[in-house]
């Protein structure tokens, strides 16, 4: 059995018992301080889990502040495929990544975190990206796979040897800023900013240069997707909520984004859960919509 979108500390423990071919990442990270990922990864993750961070492997090099606000993106990365705090690396480069961690086409990937899937879902997005569909959320994260009784440690997990991972069509849609520049305003783009509501309001802003949202963009905190127990609300219930949200637009229109394109993926694939298909990301997000001069911002709860 395929898992592309949700799997249970259950079932990932029946994957391992069956042998099937399988790569488990802990996508550990904060956004505050980038260097607690790797750290918490080491202090336990689950048997056999390789790290992925999010600045040095799901991203072309951290975008970093310049002299005047603007994100500045290593040049010896090549060409990022978007921009923002988080550029997305080439695909030519993260296959080069995968392939160099033994990630082959026959494997099914499994994909956690500590933060409700904030991290992990870029790396479910990405592989999507690359053409692989058989990639699943871990439901509940690491904490829901120790609430299950799953083992954890603090080895160090050996290296794999090299594969040929071999990229295919993607799966999911990417849209530029020109994109959504040029749809705004329009009734086949609707956008959904999952920040919180303060930033989207404008009332703090911790990570970027200028506070705000992005005109006509409406708010679903990513974390609403979640229910008290860590794991993703039933699926009738998801969609119920981004009807109204919606309120009766086609969500076959809805464009996803965020602060940089990490967040905004668990309320992409909550969508998906939901059974209303598989929404675009604008991966640039507010970061660099907010660095792009002239372009309009709007702050306050009116989208």
């Amino acid at each position: 059995m395929t898992f592309t979108t949700l799997v249970s500390a259950t079932e990932l423990r029946a994957l391992q018992a069956a042998g099937t071919p399988l790569m488990v990442f802990d996508c550990s990270f904060d956004l505050m301080k980038p260097e607690s990922g790797a750290q918490q990864y080491a202090a336990s993750h689950i048997p056999g889990a390789l790290h992925a961070d999010l600045d040095t492997d799901l991203s072309a090099k951290h975008g970093v502040p310049g002299a005047h606000g603007e994100v500045v993106v290593a040049q010896e990365d090549g060409v990022p495929a978007s921009g923002g705090r988080h550029p997305l690396p080439s695909r030519e480069r993260f296959a080069a990544w995968l392939s160099g961690i033994g990630f082959s086409n026959d494997m099914q990937a499994v994909v956690y975190d500590r933060n409700g899937a904030n991290y992990c879902g870029r790396l479910w997005w990405m592989l999507k990206w690359m053409g692989h569909d058989a990639v699943a959320v871990l439901d509940g994260g690491l904490q829901g796979w120790q609430a299950e009784g799953g083992e954890v440690t603090d080895r160090e997990e050996p290296a794999r040897f090299q594969s040929n991972f071999v990229m295919g069509e993607p799966l999911v849609l990417l849209v530029t800023t020109d994109t959504v520049v040029r749809q705004l305003g329009q009734p086949d783009q609707n956008l959904i900013d999952a920040r919180a509501g303060a930033r989207y309001r404008g009332e703090v802003e911790p990570l970027d240069p200028i506070a705000g949202h992005i005109p006509g963009a409406l708010n679903r905190p990513f974390a609403e997707n979640l229910g008290p127990d860590g794991k993703f609300k039933p699926a009738a219930q998801l969609r119920a909520e981004f009807e109204t949200l919606l309120e009766g637009r086609d969500p076959a229109t809805v464009v996803h984004q965020c602060g940089s394109g990490v967040s905004a993926v668990p309320n992409l694939l909550a969508m998906r859960i939901a059974g209303l298909g598989t929404a675009a990301l604008y991966a640039g997000s507010w970061s660099e919509w907010s660095n792009t001069p002239g372009l309009p911002t709007r702050q306050g709860a009116q989208p």
